[in-house]
């Protein structure tokens, strides 16, 4: 698989958890976690990997940049406007392992419908919708 140029930005209100959340249910890797030095509980940016994707995160804090981005949680918003697909060789094995970390899964594991693989689909203890399949769209 080739590792994409575009990384989704998420944001939480408790991202500390979030990334818990994210590596134990999951299956993603810290690459890099940057916390406020003053304040742990506000994670200014991270970035998680799994294979070779990655998604960035940060702490949903109101204020200007806030104001400017129009950055609302998927709980804010009441809903999602985006999810975010991985690749998984084994997406019954990922699903296991997201189901007894308690992930709330929103389809179980099925063949994709017109296209090949098997895919499921889970929803993070924030409302954000998560996509793991095996159909690689790199493939050639």
């Amino acid at each position: 698989m080739t590792p994409s140029s575009l990384i989704p930005c998420l944001r939480y209100d408790d991202a500390p958890a979030a990334i818990a959340f994210l590596c134990d249910a999951f299956g993603f890797a810290r690459h890099a976690v940057h916390p406020d030095p003053d304040d742990p509980s506000i994670i200014h940016h991270a970035q998680l990997t799994l294979g070779g994707g990655m998604v960035m995160l940060g702490s949903a804090r109101p204020g200007e940049i806030a104001e400017l981005y129009r950055w609302k949680t998927a709980k804010q918003a009441g809903g999602i406007t985006m999810c975010v697909s991985a690749y998984v060789a084994d997406p019954d094995d990922h699903h296991a392992r997201a189901e007894a970390a308690g992930a709330e899964i929103v389809t179980a594991p099925h063949d994709n419908p017109g296209y090949p693989g098997r895919s499921y689909d889970a929803r993070d203890p924030e409302g954000n919708v998560w996509t793991f399949g095996s159909y690689d769209p790199w493939a050639e």
